[in-house]
């Protein structure tokens, strides 16, 4: 049913959380659209309830309580809006009872196997495992994989169109011996999506028809040099809703509340945000949600290669603050989290700390010391999963002017990364260390310290989690979607400049002059290896200066004229160069931590 964007004025959308289901009213008031209502409820996905619309109706009625709008006749949702009475759509988003869990499969691991993960990831799926030809697992052992694991969907790709079919068929018979079950419902069948080599769908219908869902799609790797991936992620969408949603505990019923716009996975929601917000705004952007025991990282920069803009996706199933802290502490090291800890402390301590929140993952710091260890933690969780999206959003290898027939079975890396820095324009953080930090420069240094943008950078938080209401509503209404977003979902915190290369302590960095809107004359010149923090809650033009050997965009010791947004926190120029480089020096890193948190007044005395 298409849906009228010019008659939505009033708008219901909730978000079915693992724990906490929230509703946000949105209303067309004064020529814009903004969020006027929020309410939220425990999720009831679970027993005792094991119905998610019990969550849903509980958080509708604290926002009708709230409002003063009747939105709900009984369990029933009142549309269209009539005064003070109903809603002209109701949407939602779920990732209640685990999300959307997936395997893939494919040829060769660095290409159809990446390929795929790169589908499932951006429709919002939890990654579980990437089965492969060239894996290292014997047959069994994959077998013996997808059985244990359960996914509520399997997306099978491999080959080029035109190419071998023997091995996508191999990997279609060890599914079809694994016989897996769904992880919900046991009456139905396990939907499997093939999207490989369009030559092999006669032997992969024969092989999977009888013993799962299948549903066949174009090959989301046609050819070397290019992926296809909408219409596999849109089948993961439609799979999502008929098949495993349909048996989530009260789903049937919420997917009847919410019959025009189908329900969508929150991390999809959330990357579609991104995409709208990028695209509205002609800029390459990166989004970050650190949770507590996962970390998905967003972005969307410019291919060179296709000459078009592209999404990406990762989730780091096994980066957390809390569930998932041990993880950090064993895939960074002592050494890395202890290198950003402003004072002397015992590193068996930090460990204690570390498996203490482990295993009371709910409690939050109560002094300031645990609130920069926490930070600490932080810095380092999103990094690493900044590192594992660097790997996965990269440009096609295979792209070349002469290929042989051996190229098509030496593709065994991935291209580089389409990650650049410099060319980001915003860089977007949400999750509860991020969002809820005591002062806002701590969480503008946190994004700084983990990402280490290059050049000149906006930087926000998502204050409330509403990311996911407008990434469904974009799908309907984008210019309602982007407008709440922009004004009443993120905190602006301010703009970074960080120029790249290294200078000696002490000696020029870089100057930066403007005006503020009262006329006031402001120049600042930075030494290589300090930070400094300026007030800032006006957009301004200003002259960026760097020196010989320092790049801000323009090329080693060019100057740029630049558009600087102010915000809560102002403006940040970061003197440190890039690479970051941390003293290894025990007293001389604590010093300079200390320096640099005293210079943009982070940790209150």
């Amino acid at each position: 049913m298409a849906v009228d964007p010019n008659k939505l004025k009033v708008i219901l959308v909730t978000d079915c959380g693992s724990t906490t289901t929230k509703a946000i009213l949105i209303e067309y008031q004064n020529g814009e659209y903004r969020q006027t209502t929020r309410g939220e409820a425990p999720t009831t996905v679970e027993k005792p309830f094991e119905d998610v619309t019990k969550g849903v109706l509980n958080s509708v009625r604290e926002v009708e309580e709230l409002s003063g709008r009747k939105i709900l006749n009984g369990d029933d949702i009142i549309t269209p809006a009539d005064g003070l009475t109903g809603v002209d759509i109701y949407m939602s988003t779920s990732s209640a009872g685990g999300g959307l869990q997936m395997m893939v499969a494919g040829v060769v691991k660095s290409m159809t196997g990446e390929s795929a993960a790169r589908a499932a990831l951006g429709a919002g799926a939890i990654v579980m495992d990437v089965l492969a030809s060239n894996d290292g697992r014997l047959p069994h052992q994959r077998i013996e994989r997808i059985r244990h694991l359960r996914p509520d969907m399997i997306l099978l790709s491999g080959g080029i169109d035109g190419g071998t079919i023997t091995h996508v068929a191999e990997m279609a018979e060890l599914i079809a011996a694994a016989d897996p079950k769904p992880r919900f419902g046991t009456s139905y069948r396990l939907p499997v999506i093939y999207a490989g080599n369009k030559d092999a769908r006669e032997i992969i219908t024969k092989t999977l028809e009888a013993k799962t869902a299948l549903l066949i799609k174009d090959n989301l790797r046609p050819v070397l040099e290019r992926e296809n991936l909408t219409p596999a992620r849109d089948a993961i969408h439609d799979v999502f809703m008929e098949h495993v949603m349909a048996h989530a505990p009260g789903y049937k019923k919420l997917m009847a509340m919410a019959h025009e716009v189908p329900i969508m996975p929150t991390p999809g929601a959330v990357g579609l945000m991104i995409q709208s917000l990028a695209k509205a705004e002609h800029i390459a952007a990166v989004g970050v949600d650190i949770g507590g025991a996962t970390t998905d990282v967003f972005s969307v920069f410019f291919d060179k290669g296709t000459g078009n803009d592209v999404f990406n996706r990762t989730v780091s199933a096994n980066l957390g603050m809390s569930y998932s802290i041990s993880n950090v502490l064993a895939e960074a090291g002592i050494a890395n989290i202890m290198r950003w800890v402003p004072f002397e402390m015992d590193e068996a301590e930090v460990r204690n700390r570390i498996r203490n929140k482990m295993i009371r993952p709910t409690t939050i710091p109560q002094t300031q010391e645990e609130l920069q260890i926490e930070q600490a933690i932080s810095r380092e969780a999103l990094r690493l999963a900044f590192v594992q999206h660097k790997s996965m959003a990269v440009g096609l290898k295979g792209v070349q002017q002469e290929r042989t027939i051996s190229d098509a079975f030496e593709q065994t890396g991935s291209g580089e990364t389409l990650i650049n820095m410099m060319d980001l324009k915003i860089l977007i953080g949400s999750g509860g260390v991020l969002s809820h930090a005591p002062r806002r420069v701590q969480s503008a240094l946190m994004m700084i310290d983990a990402f280490q943008p290059e050049g000149i950078t906006t930087m926000a938080v998502d204050s409330i989690f509403m990311a996911p209401h407008l990434g469904v509503l974009s799908t309907v209404h984008a210019k309602a979607a982007n407008e709440v977003f922009l004004k009443d979902c993120l905190v602006r915190l301010g703009s970074c400049i960080c120029p790249t290369g290294h200078g000696k302590e002490g000696q020029p960095c870089l100057t930066v002059r403007f005006a503020k809107a009262d006329g006031t004359k402001v120049e600042e010149n930075i030494k290589a290896g300090e930070m400094k923090h300026l007030a800032l809650e006006e957009n301004v033009k200003a002259m960026v200066v760097p020196a010989k050997g320092f790049d801000i965009g323009a090329g080693k010791g060019k100057e740029m004229e630049v558009a600087l947004e102010g915000g809560t926190v102002g403006l940040i120029i970061d003197g440190r160069g890039r690479p970051l480089i941390i003293p290894e020096d025990k007293k001389e890193r604590i010093r300079k931590l200390s320096e640099w948190n005293q210079a943009l007044g982070v940790y209150p005395k």
